[in-house]
């Protein structure tokens, strides 16, 4: 049983996202933090509990990094339309997701199951802290602070993109220009077999 609660919280964080969405959307910055913490405990724990009792799992190293994505990105895109922060900071982000989503489909090919850096982690961290940040200033009207925890995100976001390309093609899970050669060369010849 203790080995399936990694997952189960795993998806509890999945159902918190429309109600963290709801209560931005209704300026409900109180609720909103109360619901992203109780989220991103759910995210701490279920880690220390599969570390703890060997239940890490496959489905785990997916779904866990895929649940902080939408999570992060369902909050910035909304708080992006309610004016609370600048458009560049989630069209930065969703680029460097839909890149690292595409690279993540194409390594799954393969048999691989890719598991988050110490970068991406950082990242998450900071997004995290930045939006907690938000909606503190929202509810107590300091001064925006938050924009400059986002600047530091963005570029820790592009620093893990740039590692994670190195990393998968130092270790050859990405083509290197030989293979692509190599995989030129043989269309050409299968297409003139197939013609005779």
């Amino acid at each position: 049983m203790i080995k399936h609660i990694p997952n189960i919280l795993t998806i509890i964080r999945f159902i918190f996202i429309p109600s963290i969405v709801l209560a931005l959307i209704y300026d409900n910055y109180l609720l909103a933090l109360i619901l992203f913490t109780l989220s991103s405990f759910t995210d701490v724990l279920d880690g220390k509990i599969a570390r703890k009792y060997n239940a890490i799992s496959d489905f785990g190293k997916l779904m866990d990094p895929l649940a902080d994505k939408l999570t992060q990105l369902s909050i910035l895109l909304t708080l992006a339309i309610k004016n609370v922060i600048p458009w560049w900071i989630v069209v930065i982000l969703v680029l460097k997701e839909t890149v690292m989503i595409a690279g993540a489909s194409f390594l799954y090919g393969k048999s691989l199951v890719v598991s988050s850096k110490w970068y991406g982690k950082l990242t998450t961290v900071l997004i995290y802290i930045a939006v907690v940040s938000s909606c503190i200033i929202k509810i107590y009207g300091f001064y925006r602070f938050d924009i400059y925890i986002y600047a530091l995100a963005v570029l820790f976001a592009i620093f893990s993109l740039i590692m994670y390309f190195i990393y998968f093609y130092g270790n050859g899970y990405l083509p290197n220009k030989e293979e692509l050669k190599k995989q030129s060369k043989t269309v050409p010849e299968k297409n003139v077999r197939n013609k005779k």
